[in-house]
């Protein structure tokens, strides 16, 4: 075996050491990444030729996590790996929005990209290394890649940046990125924030950015000492340098005609750049020579330039706004009568309905994976049917795009829903995609911020969301930031942007880059004019509700939580959970009980109030202590010769001696007290070695007076 091994620094001094040349040799391209006790088995492996007709580079990327790294065995009834969960699907995304732009846009082979933690470790997360290691796999294959790239994770703890954290600085931070470039290029950013400021977003992707370029330049010297800088030699493309200049000269001019008429409806636009193609190839003669499938490549080309020019040398949009202008909004929420919250946010052609529902612990979201595993109290769900593109197209569950715009909608959102401790409820938020034309993710944060506060969620502030985009010429150098774009301005322009935040600052962003150049100064001018987007959106929100509703709605389920001491616990529950099954059986309410902070937490859920105050007495007089001088109503329990055992409060009884029923003097119990009966007493004493309870039914009653001695004669 021919074994190589590079290593490189983070800032802060901790190695990542790369090897190839052990592991999975009959791959093109393969690499073990391995960081303190985390280690990433990548492959990287592409067919020698594209399918015949393929026009778009199929690429694949899996991460997925096994059991064994963390000395974990799976659950359910096959106790093995099945299908990635929607943790590995994101970090599959984040790869796969990383690596794409790597690869010459005439490639067309089938390339599959796989990476497996083979063993785990919380100080070395590997959602920041599994980039890296997809990139050092395809730089030491044979398969064309222009440049070397890598993503770290950059967080600020404590106004300090750190770069790939551990698990603890993650969850301490207000600012936490996940950053991927070339040794020139920011590609791509995710992330979640604390409502900081656009200023301190830049920072943290110059510091990520540094950090790259270190891990670059050692793909480069591990290129190199595999032999792989040289790359194959492909050709997946047909090419016809005549023909695209005739379609160009043909079509140019009346597809920027079309492109000024400023059709706002994305149908009528669509039909409209499409008819001068549709006539062209109906004159055509049945024996044409020409190659109609070249044709349509090349038509499709000359309407993406004419689409780009309008904005760069008209700053005309196809739907006629202005380059920072935001499409018309309409909200309403309360839309859905049985919903615990809802609302609607429509912004030209893309809306979102969405719905808040409120559950108890019991309806907490499980999560059982390899590295982390825990539950869930704030779920969010994305759907999007093809109805709301006018399409016909089956339902087959949410596929990767749902599971990443709905992260990102959750990581907006969840910035401003009360902390786990103070939220008794599991919230369900779903946002269902009824029309969509560019940035439905974006109104899903819109139209889930209204939703939570039409429920009562008290949330810190609303928050909005606006998707930027960019167009760029580098030959000229000139550039155009739109704001609020459209489904066809995404597909033709060099960025897409998403921003979402409060009025005090951003809580979460994601960006796509498919240009070379993009300097700091212009990111932050798309940042700033997003900032004034969000606003502009988040002031048309306010026209509906500016803050949550001060109560639940009345179908609700309301929650009252108990704070008992850690010994009861058992007490509210009993013996094998008689005593807290009895409690919801008997009133008809739903307890919970859990251990926070070593103490004992009891919620109760209910939607009647009768239902909610019989529960919460029953609890209460099970955690209740007696207090030496309280008068209670107890029922005897037994009768003894020396007296009785009264019952105080439930499971708590008290001896009541024969010589403290009366003032007058009793012989025996008989006839006194019957068990069952009812009768006052007072606790008097609370025996301090046994803890054990005097009661006192005489101090209640007036003493007698005293009889007047007979004087003697």
């Amino acid at each position: 075996m021919s074994i190589i091994q590079k290593t490189c620094k983070l800032p802060d001094g901790r190695e990542i050491t790369i090897e190839t040349g052990k592991l999975a040799r009959q791959a093109d391209g393969s690499v073990v990444v391995r960081m303190g006790n985390t280690m990433l088995l990548a492959t990287a492996v592409a067919s020698q030729d594209a399918k015949e007709g393929a026009d778009f580079l199929p690429l694949s990327v899996d991460y997925q996590e096994k059991f064994a790294s963390m000395g974990k065995i799976p659950g359910g009834f096959l106790k093995r790996e099945g299908r990635l969960s929607d943790y590995e699907i994101l970090i599959s995304r984040l790869v796969d929005r990383a690596i794409r732009p790597l690869f010459p846009d005439d490639y067309h082979a089938e390339t599959q990209v796989n990476i497996s933690l083979l063993s785990g470790d919380t100080n070395a997360l590997p959602d920041a290394l599994a980039a890296f290691a997809a990139s050092c796999a395809l730089a030491v294959s044979d398969i064309p890649i222009q440049e070397p790239i890598s993503e770290v994770r950059v967080a600020r703890v404590a106004g300090e940046f750190i770069i790939n954290p551990t698990l603890e600085q993650k969850e301490q931070a207000d600012i936490d990125l996940i950053v991927a470039a070339s040794k020139d290029n920011i590609l791509m950013v995710e992330g979640e924030m604390k409502e900081v400021s656009e200023k301190d977003m830049l920072e943290a992707m110059k510091r990520a950015h540094e950090a790259i370029k270190i891990q670059c330049a050692v793909q480069l010297e591990l290129a190199e000492a595999t032999g792989k800088t040289e790359k194959r030699t492909y050709s997946h493309e047909e090419h016809d340098e005549n023909l695209k200049e005739e379609v160009t000269k043909m079509f140019y001019d009346k597809l920027l005609a079309i492109a000024r008429e400023k059709n706002a409806n994305k149908h009528v636009r669509s039909e409209k750049f499409s008819q001068p193609l549709k006539d062209y190839i109906e004159s055509l003669p049945e024996d044409t020579e020409v190659n109609v499938d070249l044709v349509k490549k090349y038509y499709k080309q000359t309407q993406k330039r004419a689409s780009r020019n309008l904005v760069l040398e008209d700053n005309l949009r196809l739907d006629g706004r202005k380059l920072n202008e935001v499409r018309s909004i309409w909200t309403e929420v309360n839309y859905l009568p049985s919903a615990h919250g809802s609302s609607i946010f429509t912004r030209g052609e893309t809306q979102s309905l969405s719905t808040v529902t409120l559950g108890t612990k019991l309806d907490e979201q499980l999560i059982d994976g390899a590295m982390f595993s825990g539950s869930n109290k704030f779920i969010l769900h994305y759907n999007f049917p093809g109805f709301s593109t006018g399409e016909v197209k089956p339902n087959r569950g949410p596929g990767r795009r749902e599971v990443g715009h709905g992260n990102l909608a959750l990581r907006a959102l969840k910035q401003v829903v009360p902390a786990d401790s103070e939220n008794p409820y599991t919230i369900r938020l779903v946002s269902d995609i009824l029309e969509s034309n560019g940035s439905s993710s974006m109104a899903t944060v819109c139209a889930g911020s209204l939703a939570l506060m039409d429920a009562g969620i008290p949330i810190s502030g609303p928050v909005s969301g606006i998707a930027m985009g960019m167009i760029s010429d580098s030959a000229t150098g000139k550039y155009a930031i739109l704001s609020d774009i459209l489904g066809d301005e995404d597909h033709l322009g060099d960025m897409d942007f998403k921003v979402t935040g409060t009025e005090k600052g951003i809580t979460a962003c994601q960006m796509d880059l498919k240009v070379d150049g993009l300097t700091y100064e212009v990111l932050e001018e798309a940042l700033n004019q997003a900032k004034e987007g969000r606003m502009h959106i988040l002031n048309e929100m306010k026209k509906t509700m500016s803050t949550p509703n001060a109560d639940l709605k009345p179908h609700a389920p309301r929650a009252h939580s108990i704070t008992i001491d850690k010994e009861m616990i058992g007490a509210v529950i009993g013996p094998g959970g008689k005593v807290v099954q009895d409690i919801q059986k008997t009133t008809g309410a739903t307890v919970v009980i859990e251990e926070v902070n070593n103490k004992g937490v009891v919620n109760i859920f209910s939607n009647n109030q009768e239902i909610m105050n019989a529960a919460i007495a029953r609890v209460k007089a099970i955690v209740s202590v007696p207090e030496v001088g309280e008068v209670y109503d107890g029922i005897v329990k037994s009768i003894m010769p020396f007296g009785a055992f009264v019952e105080i409060m439930p499971g708590k009884d008290g001896l009541l001696h024969i010589s403290e029923i009366k003032w007058e003097r009793l012989e025996s119990m008989d006839g006194v007290l019957e068990v069952g009966e009812q009768i006052k007493v007072k606790l008097v004493e609370i025996d301090k070695k046994t803890g054990k309870y005097r009661l006192s039914r005489k101090v209640l009653i007036p003493r007698p007076p005293k009889k007047e001695e007979t004087p003697q004669a």
